[in-house]
C-alpha cells in the first residue's frame, strides 16, 4: 500500500514517485495551493495540492484533521525559503498525483500540540499515543528491551516464562486474587515477582534466566507505580555479589550506549546504606545534587533547647543540618513553604539560621534559635557545615528516620528549586543493607527485602543471636535519585532459610503451606544463586525525560487503579459468578 514512511522522505529520492499513507496532522490551504503535513510513526511529511489536478484538488478540500490518507506522488525540493532544517524531511515535498481517503475521522476531543488533561488522554489513548513524544516513548521503550535481550541473549541467558497463575506468597503488597471455576472456593494469585520461580529455575539447572515480566500489586499509588507493571528479571547461579553486579553494570552502560549513545561511568560508585543515610537522608541518593546532610547531635546534647537535646541524646533519634549556598537571600514565606513541605514526612518544624556574616561570629547570624545555642555549638555547626556568607542552614532533629525522610526529601526539594542539578547521568550502587528492620506497630522484624536473601553471615544460630546488626547480601543499584533495579544473593541452605523465617514470626505451618515447594526444594542439591529486578517502566521514564511512569507505558491505568479507555474493572455476569462459586456482598452503607 506504501513503498516509504513519511518521516523516511529526504532528498536521496528527489524525482522520484512515492507512495506515503498516515494521518493529517495540519492542513493548511496558502492562496489557492493546499498543503497537508502527512504523520506516521515515523514523522511528517508536506504534501503539496496543486489546483491544476482538480480532482484531487476538490478531494483534498474536503480532507480534516485526523483523516486517514493514501498518497501517490513526486518528491521534488521545497521552494527557496520554505526550508525546515528540524525536520529530516524538512527538505523537500511531495507533489500529489493521487489520493485516496482511506479513512474520515470525527473532531478528536483534544488536538495533538494541546496539553490535555490527563484523563482525557487516558480515556481517548490511542489518540494520545499519535502525538509525537508518546510515540517517541514506546519506540525509545522498544529499543530498551530490544538491547536488554541483545546484551542478555550474548551473555549466556535463556528467556524462561514463568506462571502468571500462582500461589499468594508475602511480598509487602496485596496480592490480585482470581477465582478458580475447575476448583471452587480457590484462588490464584497473579505475581507480585517471579522471585520463587527463578531460584526454583536456578536449581534446575538453567544457571542463567531472564524474562522481561509482568508483575501485579495491590497497592496504594503513586505516579511511579501501577497495579501491573514490568520488570526485566535476571538470576545466575555461582555467583557472589560481585559477579551480578558486575555483569548488570555492563547491561545498563550497554543500553544507554545503544538507545541514547550515552557513556556512563566504568565502574559504576559504590556505597553502603549507612553512608548513604548518614550523608543524604536516603538509600536511592541523587549525586546530581551537591548538597549533603552533616551530623550535629554531638554539637547539641548540652543546650538548652529539648528540641534538638532530646533527639540529640536519644540512640534512636538524629539531629542534622543541610547548608543551602546562597539560600541566606530566601524569604520568610519560602522558609515557611519548606517548613510546610517537611511536615508531609512526619517533621514538626524546620528550624534555620541564615548566615549574613560568617567573619562576624553570632552577629553575622540570623535566627530564632540562636539564644538557645551557646557560642560552642554555634561555632561547631559553622565549621563542620563549611558555611559561607551568605549561605543558610536548615535543622533536622528527630527521630532518626523521620529527620533522613525529612531532610532528604527536602534537599532534593531545594537542589531542585535553585538549581542545583547537574546534568548527566549519576548510577551508584548502594550496598550493605540491614537484614531486618524493626516494623513500629507491630514491633516484628522485617525483611528490608525479601524473605529469601541471604545474611552476610553463613552462621544462622549467630543471625538468630543478633538480628538487629546483622548485614544482607541485597543490592541496589539507583540513577539520579530513583532506584531503577534490586537484588541479592539468596539463601540456598534450608536451615538459613528457617531461621530467617523463624525470626520474621513465619511459623513453620505458614512456611509449609506457602513456601513448602521452595523449602522442599532447599533439600536437593541448591546451587549458591542470586539475581536483580530492574524496574523496566521507571528506567524509559528517566531515559525519556517522562514526569510519570503513565507517559512510557502504552496503556496504563489511573493513579485509582482503573482504566478510562476500557473503563475496567467493571462487573462480572451472575453466571459467571456462579460458575466460580462467588458471592457478592453489597458495599455497607453508614
Amino acid at each position: 500500500m506504501r513503498s516509504h514512511y513519511c518521516g523516511e522522505i529526504d532528498e536521496s529520492l528527489i524525482g522520484q514517485e512515492i507512495e506515503v499513507c498516515g494521518w493529517v496532522h495540519r492542513r493548511r490551504d496558502h492562496g489557492g495551493v493546499i498543503f497537508i503535513d502527512l504523520r506516521d510513526r515515523e514523522g511528517l511529511l508536506q504534501i503539496v495540492f496543486d489546483p491544476d489536478r482538480a480532482e484531487i484538488f476538490a478531494e483534498a478540500e474536503r480532507i480534516r484533521s485526523e483523516y486517514v490518507l493514501k498518497v501517490k506522488g513526486l518528491v521534488r525540493p521545497r521552494p527557496e525559503g520554505t526550508v525546515n532544517p528540524n525536520m529530516r524531511t524538512g527538505q523537500v515535498e511531495v507533489l500529489a498525483h493521487e489520493l485516496e481517503t482511506l479513512n474520515k475521522s470525527e473532531t478528536p476531543p483534544f488536538h495533538h500540540d494541546e496539553q490535555a488533561n490527563e484523563d482525557i488522554r487516558l480515556k481517548y489513548r490511542y489518540l494520545d499515543l499519535r502525538r509525537e513524544n508518546m510515540l517517541g516513548n514506546l519506540m525509545l521503550r522498544h529499543k530498551v528491551t530490544a538491547a536488554m535481550r541483545t546484551f542478555l541473549d550474548g551473555h549466556g541467558f535463556v528467556d524462561v516464562e514463568t506462571p502468571m497463575l500462582t500461589r499468594a506468597t508475602p511480598e509487602g503488597a496485596r496480592d490480585y486474587i482470581v477465582p478458580s471455576r475447575t476448583n471452587p472456593g480457590r484462588f490464584f494469585a497473579l505475581p507480585q515477582s517471579p522471585q520463587i520461580f527463578k531460584q526454583l529455575l536456578m536449581m534446575s539447572g538453567l544457571d542463567r534466566y531472564y524474562q522481561i515480566v509482568r508483575c501485579f500489586r495491590d497497592e496504594d499509588l503513586r505516579a511511579d507505580r501501577q497495579p501491573e507493571f514490568t520488570q526485566l528479571d535476571v538470576e545466575m547461579s555461582f555467583v557472589d555479589e560481585s559477579d551480578v553486579t558486575g555483569t548488570m553494570e555492563e547491561l545498563v552502560r550497554f543500553v544507554f550506549k545503544e538507545t541514547l549513545d550515552v557513556d556512563l561511568p566504568n565502574p559504576f560508585p559504590r556505597m553502603s546504606y549507612a553512608e548513604a543515610m548518614q550523608r543524604f537522608g536516603s538509600d536511592k541518593p541523587d549525586l546530581r545534587i551537591d548538597l549533603e546532610l552533616v551530623e550535629v547531635a554531638d554539637l547539641m546534647e548540652s543546650v538548652d533547647f529539648k528540641v534538638f537535646a532530646g533527639p540529640a541524646a536519644d540512640p534512636e533519634g538524629r539531629v542534622a543540618a543541610l547548608c543551602v549556598p546562597g539560600g541566606a537571600e530566601m524569604s520568610r514565606k519560602i522558609i515557611d513553604d519548606y517548613t510546610k513541605y517537611v511536615s508531609r514526612y512526619g517533621a514538626r518544624g524546620l528550624a534555620y539560621i541564615k548566615v549574613n556574616d560568617v567573619d562576624a561570629g553570632r552577629d553575622g547570624l540570623q535566627s530564632p534559635i540562636l539564644k538557645f545555642l551557646p557560642d560552642a555549638a554555634v561555632n561547631g555547626i559553622i565549621e563542620r557545615t563549611n558555611a559561607k556568607t551568605g549561605d543558610l542552614i536548615f535543622f533536622g532533629a528527630d527521630k532518626a528516620r523521620v529527620v533522613n525522610d525529612a531532610l532528604g526529601a527536602l534537599r532534593i526539594k531545594v537542589g531542585e528549586d535553585r538549581g542545583l542539578v547537574e546534568e548527566g547521568w549519576r548510577p551508584i550502587w548502594i550496598v550493605e543493607f540491614p537484614m531486618f528492620e524493626k516494623d513500629a506497630q507491630s514491633k516484628r522484624w522485617t525483611s528490608l527485602h525479601h524473605p529469601f536473601t541471604s545474611p552476610s553471615i553463613d552462621d544462622a544460630e549467630a543471625l538468630r543471636a543478633n538480628p538487629g546488626e546483622a548485614l544482607s547480601r541485597a543490592y541496589d543499584i539507583t540513577l539520579n535519585g530513583s532506584e531503577i533495579g534490586g537484588g541479592s544473593i539468596r539463601i540456598h541452605d534450608q536451615n538459613m532459610q528457617a531461621a530467617v523465617f523463624e525470626l520474621l514470626d513465619i511459623s513453620d505451618e505458614e512456611a509449609e503451606e506457602k513456601f513448602g515447594f521452595l523449602l522442599k526444594a532447599l533439600q536437593y542439591g541448591c546451587p549458591p544463586h542470586g539475581g536483580i529486578a530492574f524496574g523496566l517502566d521507571r528506567i524509559v521514564m528517566l531515559m525519556a525525560g517522562a514526569e510519570s511512569i503513565r507517559d512510557v507505558i502504552a496503556f496504563p491505568k489511573t493513579q485509582t487503579a482503573s482504566c478510562l479507555l476500557t473503563n475496567a474493572p467493571g462487573e462480572v455476569s451472575a453466571e459467571q459468578l456462579k460458575e466460580t462459586g462467588i458471592r457478592l456482598r453489597a458495599p455497607r452503607t453508614e
